[in-house]
């Protein structure tokens, strides 16, 4: 009998880009030294798909869930329910989720959305002491990783206009605040937590070793409990995701996924790329049968407007994630098919997320080579595949 067909889908978030002149006029994916995405693209067929719906915001939450495979026109609440979610918080049907960033200001003007990168731990210390200061009955601040935390409200508002913070960067803080009916309260509490974390013995070590306090919160990407039918149910297949971000956690953690820990990933570019390859190399050998491997640096290279770091991320990509995997599934005589792709891009100019469309490729068991020979937005023009949705992209994968 032969080995079924297990399916591998891997996301480098935010890798796509613009022609930058610091590149000589390429993008990131096209100065990149990537000899396995290049090989797995020639080898395949693929072409540019149109991720980010245009009645939705070009946001992680949108992009990966139509990766995932979920049309987000239905199966959307908002981002932070999603990362609730992989935090293994019981959300009640009255809850409304928000992400919290810690930030760093000056003056009026936000400068970083992630307080240079805080550590986990020194993020914990500040929001459990935000957390003790404003919390309620009703208000309830988690820990998360990093920079990144939620903040649930029970009976809090919703249907706002909040921005996220890494969209607003070098821009008025008061003129982007969360707009909409009920959003006095997360004015209050955005503005009391100031004071709390200028006194904070965490933020004053920072300053003192030449870091960026927290001296912010930032509230945003509101939703109540999302549910989803899970991968499961649609394909019949046992699934697991590996992300260090809560987000894609959280979608996987809704849709049915075991969510895997890996020791020393963070979501950067120091992230324990050789970790993930290794684990979803063990989570296949333990029986799943299909994986979603995402690698969060080429994004936040691109939210800091740093092209060689973002060079870097997508070699980085390549060399220490595409083929320890590629490898592994080799010797191990593991037939495999496989989806490439970014969730929306990050150009390293506009220091956020755009909706222009994203190259992909799909590879491996059963699938005849196109026109693409390198993974790259150019390359991908001449792709067999131009496809309007993202979430097409699974059915392919599986039902090839």
């Amino acid at each position: 009998m032969a080995p079924k067909t297990r399916f591998l889908i891997l996301v480098p978030d935010g890798a796509a880009d613009h022609a930058l002149d610091e590149l000589d006029g390429q993008t990131p994916l096209q100065a990149a030294r990537t000899p396995h995405m290049d090989r797995l693209a020639a080898g395949g067929k693929g072409g540019l798909v149109q991720m980010i719906p245009p009645s939705r915001p070009p946001g992680s939450d949108v992009g990966n869930l139509e990766i995932f495979g979920y049309d987000t026109t239905q199966y959307y609440t908002g981002r932070a329910p999603l990362e609730a979610a992989s935090m293994g918080l019981n959300m009640g049907p009255e809850d409304i989720a928000f992400r919290c960033n810690l930030v760093y200001s000056e003056g009026d003007t936000l400068v970083d959305y992630s307080a240079g990168h805080i550590e986990t731990e020194e993020g914990r210390i500040l929001v459990e002491q935000v957390g003790a200061a404003l919390g309620t009955e009703a208000i309830r601040f988690f820990p998360g990783v990093g920079y990144r935390h939620i903040m649930v409200f029970r009976g809090g508002p919703e249907r706002l206009v909040s921005y996220p913070p890494h969209d607003i960067m070098g821009q008025s803080a008061n003129a982007h605040l969360p707009t909409g009916e009920g959003v006095e309260i997360i004015h209050d509490l955005m503005e009391r937590a100031k004071p709390i974390l200028a006194a904070a013995p965490t933020n004053l070590e920072r300053s003192n070793r030449g870091e960026r306090p927290a001296n912010g919160i930032w509230l945003w990407g509101e939703g109540r409990p999302l549910e989803l039918p899970s991968a499961k149910e649609r394909y019949g297949l046992q699934a697991a995701v590996i992300s260090a971000v809560d987000l894609v956690r959280g979608i996987g953690a809704c849709a049915g996924y075991e969510v895997i820990d890996v020791p020393g990933i963070t979501g950067y570019l120091d992230t324990n790329y050789e970790g993930k390859a290794q684990f979803a190399l063990d989570a296949f050998r333990a029986g799943k049968d299909l994986l979603y491997v995402h690698v969060e640096a080429p994004d936040e290279a691109g939210h800091n407007g740093d092209a060689a770091a973002k060079v870097q991320a997508i070699e980085d990509f390549d060399a220490r994630v595409v083929a320890p995997l590629l490898s592994g599934l080799a010797e191990d005589g593991v037939p495999v098919r496989g989806l490439m792709t970014p969730d929306h891009r990050t150009p390293v100019p506009l220091r956020t997320h755009s909706r222009e469309p994203v190259p992909f490729v799909l590879w491996g068991q059963g699938v005849e080579a196109d026109r693409m020979q390198a993974y790259n937005e150019v390359a991908a023009i001449q792709g067999s595949l131009q496809l309007d949705s993202g979430h097409q992209l699974i059915e392919s994968l599986v039902h090839q």
